[in-house]
C-alpha cells in the first residue's frame, strides 16, 4: 500500500469538512472541558495570566478558558477559515479574544509576552521538514517571559502503534461516512481520508501525515529547546467511549517552564 502525502497539506486540510471529520473530538464541549481541566491541574495558572493558544484551530482552548474567566487570551492559527470562525463565536459571545492568522515557525509576536503557551488538539507533528517542531517550540520559548510555561499536548506515540489499526470508517449523523486508510513507517503515519455523503457523494478525498513522539522523545525535543522543569504526563484517555477517534485517545502531554 502507498500513501502519497502532499508536504504542505496542513495549509489547506483544516477547514469547516474538517470541523466535521473529527467533530467528536472538536466539536464536542465536554471533550475541551476535560482538556482544560487537565491543563488547568498541570500548569500554575491565574486569572491575571497572558495565554497563547497556539496551533489553536477554531479557538475551542481559548473560548473554554475565557469562560472560566482567564480574558488575557489570543489565538494564532494557519487555517484562514478556522480562525474566521472563531473570530465570528468570539464575537457572537462578546469574548475580548485576540485572532491572529499565521506560521507558528514565524508567530511575529513580541518577545516575552505571555505567561503560557498552549499547544493543544494534537498540534506538532504535522510538517515533514526536519527542524519544523523544533522552530515552533523556539518561537514558545522566545514569546514568553521568564518563568513562564509551555505546555504541550500530542498523541502518545508509542500508545497509537502499540493499538494501530489500518483502516478505520465512521459514520456522522446520517448523510456522512469517514473511511481512514493508515500506514505506519518508524514514527511516521500517513493516511488517506475519504469522505463521502450518502446523498451528494464524495466531499473529500485527501492524505495527511504526523510525526508521532513517544515520551522521551517529547521530552528531549522540548529540553534541547532551552525548557527547564520538563515533565511528560502519559495516559489521558479524554473520550469516554470505546472506537477509534484516530489519534485524539491516546494522549500525552508535555510541561516545561522558560528559565
Amino acid at each position: 500500500m502507498s500513501i502519497t502525502v502532499d508536504p504542505e497539506w496542513w495549509k489547506s486540510t483544516f477547514d469547516e469538512i474538517y470541523l466535521i471529520t473529527d467533530a467528536r473530538s472538536v466539536c464536542d464541549d465536554e471533550i475541551t472541558r476535560r482538556e482544560i481541566d487537565l491543563v488547568c491541574e498541570l500548569l500554575p495558572m491565574n486569572h491575571r495570566d497572558r495565554i497563547l493558544d497556539l496551533c489553536g484551530g477554531h479557538g475551542r482552548h481559548s473560548m473554554e478558558l475565557y469562560r472560566r474567566g482567564f480574558t488575557r487570551c489570543t489565538l494564532f492559527d494557519y487555517s484562514k477559515p478556522l480562525i474566521e470562525r472563531a473570530r465570528k463565536e468570539a464575537a457572537r459571545c462578546s469574548y475580548d479574544i485576540e485572532c491572529i492568522r499565521g506560521d507558528a515557525r514565524s508567530i511575529g509576536l513580541l518577545s516575552e509576552t505571555f505567561d503560557h503557551v498552549l499547544i493543544m488538539g494534537n498540534s506538532l507533528g504535522y510538517i515533514p521538514e526536519h527542524a519544523a517542531d523544533a522552530q515552533i517550540l523556539a518561537e514558545a520559548m522566545r514569546i514568553l517571559c521568564p518563568g513562564g510555561w509551555l505546555l504541550i499536548d500530542v498523541a502518545d506515540g508509542a500508545a497509537v502503534k502499540d493499538s494501530f489499526h489500518p483502516r478505520s470508517w465512521h459514520e456522522i449523523g446520517a448523510d456522512v461516512v469517514v473511511c481512514r486508510e493508515r500506514k505506519l513507517e518508524g514514527n511516521i503515519v500517513s493516511t488517506r481520508e475519504i469522505v463521502l455523503s450518502k446523498e451528494k457523494g464524495m466531499i473529500r478525498n485527501s492524505s495527511y501525515s504526523l510525526h508521532l513522539y513517544d515520551p522521551q522523545t517529547l521530552s528531549q525535543l522540548v529540553n534541547r529547546t532551552g525548557f527547564g522543569k520538563v515533565k511528560v504526563h502519559t495516559g489521558f484517555f479524554p473520550h469516554q467511549r470505546t472506537g477509534d477517534y484516530g489519534f485524539m485517545n491516546h494522549r500525552m502531554l508535555a510541561t516545561g517552564q522558560k528559565p
